[in-house]
């Protein structure tokens, strides 16, 4: 049954992926990233080292990701300001994974969860603006 269920959710979220805008994109990306960090917590309080250290990669795995993403061309005090935190995070998710601290991973939920309300607030009609010239998009 979990496979099934966890074959499922692939499913959708690759059906999402293929008709979603890059502004959809990064609201996805952020909420997988507190996902991981909410079962990485439940991990460490259930003593699961080995899937605390797999949920913590993946959300750093993700936060990597993002700051990749971040065009630092267009709003550079924005990106620069986002890549400092992406930053800050990732010392935090390595902590939080090496010393099993919570605090470093509630420190890296509330980032992200101001993040993503922001990114959650920009109106629609500004989604189409995160792309290049060229054509590929940036965040």
């Amino acid at each position: 049954m979990r496979g099934s269920m966890q074959s499922y959710r692939k499913v959708s979220v690759d059906s999402n992926l293929a008709v979603a805008t890059p502004h959809r994109i990064i609201q996805m990306l952020l909420a997988g990233a507190l996902e991981r960090l909410a079962q990485a917590k439940l991990a460490i309080g259930n003593g699961d080292i080995a899937n605390r250290g797999m949920l913590i990669g993946k959300a750093m795995g993700i936060v990597n990701g993002l700051n990749g993403s971040l065009n630092m061309d267009a709003g550079a005090d924005v990106a620069g300001n986002l890549t400092q935190l992406y930053d800050y995070m990732l010392r935090r998710m390595s902590e939080a994974n090496l010393n099993n601290d919570s605090q470093a991973i509630d420190d890296v939920v509330s980032i992200l969860k101001t993040i993503k309300e922001g990114w959650d607030a920009i109106p629609q009609d500004m989604h189409e603006l995160t792309s290049e010239p060229e054509g590929s998009p940036r965040i």
